[in-house]
């Protein structure tokens, strides 16, 4: 299994979840438009739940 990636594959309703905490914080002015514009890009190509976790790890609350 080299080149695989380790972890827990991410779900759809997960990269969801993401993109709208995100949207939240757009909201309440802790990103910018573009920020929030690439880390959403970015939630719809990851891959794993720790990639798409590290999304929001400097926005306050907890993901999953």
């Amino acid at each position: 299994m080299d080149g695989e990636r380790s972890g827990v594959r991410a779900s759809d309703r997960e990269r969801e979840l993401v993109v709208e905490r995100l949207t939240r914080a757009l909201g309440h002015g802790r990103l910018t438009l573009n920020e929030y514009d690439e880390r959403v890009a970015a939630a719809y190509t990851c891959i794993g739940r720790d990639e798409l976790a590290q999304l929001t790890d400097d926005l306050p609350g907890r993901l999953w």
